[in-house]
Formats: C-alpha cells, sequence, structure tokens
C-alpha cells in the first residue's frame, strides 16, 4: 500500500506560515545605511498604521534673508533666499550682470555643478532654453571631451576617438593635481579627435553658434586642427605654458570637429560651443558626487578656467549621495560643503553662488508603503544654514515640486517624469522643475530691480 503524504505536506505548510507569521515580530534589519522591510503576510488585509512623525531636523531654520519689498513670494513661486552680506556673493553678481547685457554685449555664463540628477543635462537643458529665450545666447556651453551619457544628450551630438580618459570617481590612475574644472581630464592618444554638432530638436538657440573653444594644457609642442561646418579648417600651434591653454575659432558653426595633430606631454579637459552674447549654462554632472570633490580641484585650475569662462552665477545641486533613509546627523557634510564654497569663492571673486537644496526622494518603508525618507528633510535644513553660513544663497526644490510625496507623484505621472527609483526625474521631469527654477529667477530679479529703485530714489 502507499504510504499517505499528505499530512506531512500539510504540516510542513503550517509550519512554513507559522515561521513567516513569526517572522513578522523581528526588530528591523539594516544593511549599510538600508533598512529591510519587514516580512508580513497579512500586509494587504491589516489596516495601514500611520507613520509615526519625524522631526525635520536638529538644526534651526536660519534667520529669515532681509527683504525692502515683499515678505512672501507671489502665489505659485518658491522664492530663492538670498543669505548674502555685504560681499555680495548671492544672486547680486547674476542679476547685475542681466542688467549690463541692456547696455553692452557680453556673455553671461552660469555653471551648475551637480550629481547624476543633472546628468545628460536633464534640468539644465531646459533651464537654458528657458534663459537663453528670454535674454539671449545660444549654444550648449561646456562639454567634456569624452563622456558615458554622450549617447542620450539631446541637447548636442557628440562623438570622440583616441582619448585616454581619466575622472575623480576613477577607483585607480586618477591624478588629482591634473583634473580640470569638471573633475576630469583626458590624455590624446594619435590623431584623437573630438567632434561637437548642433542639434535643434530637442531645444532652440542650440543648432549653430557663434563660437567654439578647446581647453588643453600643454609641457610640449601641442597641433590643433578645427574643421568647420564640413568645409573649411583652421589650424595652430601651441608651446608648452605652465597656464590653461585655448583655440578659439569663430563664424557661424554648427558643426566642428577638432583633431589633435600633434601633442607632448598634453592633456585636454573640455571643449565648448557658444554665442560671444547672452547666456551661457554650463553642465558640470558627476554620478555619484556628494559635491565635496570640487575641493581637491588645484585653485591655480580653476583660477585659470576663471580667467578664459568666468562665471556670473555658480549653482550647487547636490545631497542625492548624501541623504540617507534616517540621516540626521550631517556635520561632517556640511563641514565639507563649507570648505568647498569657500574654494569656489576664492577662485571665481566676482560670481554669486546658489544651492539648490536636495529634492523629495523616496523609499520604501517596512510595511511597503513609499514615503518622503526622513533623512531629506534634515539635509535640507543643513543645506539652507549652509548657504545662510556662507553668506551666500538658497533655493528649496523639494518645496518648490511640492514637498512630502512629491517625487512619487512625479514618477507616477501619465506620462511619468521620474524613475521608478523614486529618485531620479527623466527629461520631462527637468522641463518642469527648470521652470519653477526659471520663475524663481525672474522674481528675485524683479526684487532686485524694486531694490535698487528704491536705493535710487533715497
Amino acid at each position: 500500500m502507499d504510504k499517505n503524504y499528505l499530512k506531512y505536506a500539510c504540516l510542513w505548510t503550517l509550519l512554513v506560515l507559522a515561521g513567516l507569521l513569526l517572522m513578522h515580530s523581528l526588530p528591523p534589519m539594516t544593511v549599510g545605511t538600508h533598512t529591510l522591510r519587514k516580512v508580513d503576510l497579512l500586509s494587504d488585509v491589516r489596516t495601514p498604521t500611520v507613520a509615526p512623525a519625524d522631526p525635520d531636523s536638529l538644526l534651526p531654520a536660519p534667520s529669515k534673508p532681509k527683504v525692502v519689498f515683499v515678505d512672501t513670494c507671489r502665489t505659485g513661486v518658491t522664492c530663492i533666499e538670498d543669505y548674502s552680506d555685504s560681499t555680495l556673493r548671492g544672486m547680486t553678481p547674476f542679476y547685475r550682470a542681466l542688467d549690463e547685457l541692456k547696455t553692452r554685449p557680453r556673455a553671461v555664463r552660469i555653471a551648475v555643478f551637480g550629481d547624476s540628477f543633472i546628468e545628460g543635462d536633464i534640468f539644465t537643458a531646459d533651464l537654458r532654453n528657458l534663459l537663453q529665450s528670454r535674454y539671449g545666447g545660444c549654444g550648449v556651453g561646456y562639454v567634456d571631451v569624452t563622456s558615458k551619457t554622450n549617447g542620450y544628450r539631446p541637447t548636442v551630438r557628440h562623438t570622440f576617438g583616441g582619448w585616454n580618459s581619466h575622472a575623480a570617481t576613477d577607483s585607480i590612475g586618477f591624478v588629482r593635481g591634473l583634473q580640470g574644472i569638471s573633475c576630469h581630464y583626458f590624455i590624446p592618444q594619435s590623431n584623437a579627435y573630438v567632434h561637437l554638432e548642433g542639434q535643434s530638436k530637442y531645444a532652440r538657440h542650440l543648432d549653430t553658434v557663434q563660437q567654439a573653444t578647446i581647453y588643453f594644457h600643454t609641457r610640449g609642442k601641442v597641433a590643433l586642427s578645427a574643421r568647420i561646418n564640413n568645409s573649411r579648417t583652421e589650424t595652430d600651434r601651441f608651446l608648452s605654458d605652465n597656464d590653461l591653454q585655448q583655440m578659439t575659432v569663430r563664424g557661424r558653426i554648427g558643426d566642428i570637429r577638432w583633431t589633435v595633430e600633434e601633442a607632448d606631454s598634453a592633456r585636454f579637459y573640455g571643449v565648448a560651443m557658444d554665442g560671444q552674447q547672452g547666456i551661457s549654462v554650463d553642465n558640470f554632472s558627476l554620478r555619484g558626487s556628494s559635491g565635496l570633490s570640487l575641493t581637491a580641484i588645484p585653485a591655480r585650475t580653476l583660477r585659470a578656467f576663471n580667467r578664459w569662462r568666468s562665471y556670473d552665477l555658480i549653482v550647487l545641486q547636490y545631497g542625492l549621495n548624501v541623504a540617507t533613509e534616517r540621516g540626521r546627523n550631517y556635520d561632517k557634510y556640511r563641514n565639507g560643503m563649507l570648505a568647498t564654497i569657500a574654494h569656489l569663492k576664492a577662485s571665481f571673486p566676482q560670481a554669486g553662488l546658489l544651492i539648490i537644496g536636495v529634492g523629495d526622494r523616496d523609499y520604501r518603508t517596512e510595511e511597503g508603503n513609499i514615503r518622503t525618507m526622513p533623512g531629506i528633510k534634515n539635509l535640507i535644513r543643513y543645506q539652507q544654514n549652509l548657504a545662510a553660513d556662507s553668506g551666500i544663497a538658497f533655493w528649496n526644490l523639494f518645496q518648490a515640486m511640492g514637498g512630502e510625496g512629491s517625487m512619487r507623484k512625479l514618477v507616477e505621472a501619465t506620462p511619468p517624469m521620474a524613475n521608478l527609483d523614486y529618485t531620479h526625474i527623466n527629461f520631462r521631469g527637468g522641463k518642469h522643475l527648470s521652470e519653477l527654477l526659471y520663475n524663481a529667477l525672474l522674481e528675485g530679479k524683479e526684487q532686485y530691480d524694486r531694490r535698487r529703485a528704491y536705493e535710487a530714489a533715497k
């Protein structure tokens, strides 16, 4: 007679169920900074509990910046908080530069340093388009010689070959003292080239420019050629120099191919397509960066870039690689960023500085619900105090995009404006958020104009 195993199967099933039910009572388990979800077989039928409120921060809010004419923004705008002191290192240099556009042709340059949130020209592409449409200007601005994101960056067609690439994120082989303004440097091999072609499908003002430039440093001889619009060619030769060098060609340029014909002990940094006047926005994104790596760029290198490519506004967009689910104490990060800001102030003495606070970032709770990381709100307070302590400006992206749970709304929008990691925006999300900052910049400029008129009338 065959033995009946049914009762054993039932017994084993009951034991597994009992074990899984008991696992729900285990304390939370953490791997690194990530808290694992609890095992809960009854999550679909259990009455959801309201998560306890986490304190926004251990830090108090900084004193409100003094505003002469308005105490609040107009409806729908999250205003920039300018904590600048008598040195005027907040938004004043940028607003003053916009005024100068009315009286003399000049380039007004913005450098946006950030992490993977703006990688591939996300966010900055649409901010550039809005500003160039209003104030003039053309071109994509600065582009690294090579890039891991060139395949999906829609604002320029970028191809290259024959380069040894080095980035601050490399685990080996990177020499910090050789890096350029973007935390990269590139060593040419025989006939190395980089090719940029303007684009018009994604945004306006990018198809043709008035000048194109390549930046490099050499301790030997360098010979460069620039093939412009696949028709005329310009060449030049350079000798050893301890300082940053550049080669610039001008005209109506829609397509340019730079070729290194000869190079002896040379390293290259980037190329640029610009207008001779109006707005230029440079995207300096570095995946995985917290912003602290900027301190390692030699001051001499930054000052050299400032002579060739002077900025009126430097924007710092960081935080995604700093925030943790339960992070409350970011003192070490704050101290590091204080040093970074001082480094940038000294290297770009004419520029204003603006911190963009970290945006919403969601995580899945132990119960499986998606909510804003408590550590995000705390980090925002740290960034706000960082701006106040440094005498620069701050813009609360978290508040502007809708606050608690706003990233989830972007993910669930139709079509989606953010990725399923509930951390990174896509180009649709970048367009939405750039419009929010653009409106804040215009509101700030209006307040600046009213303040100047008031002071002139006194």
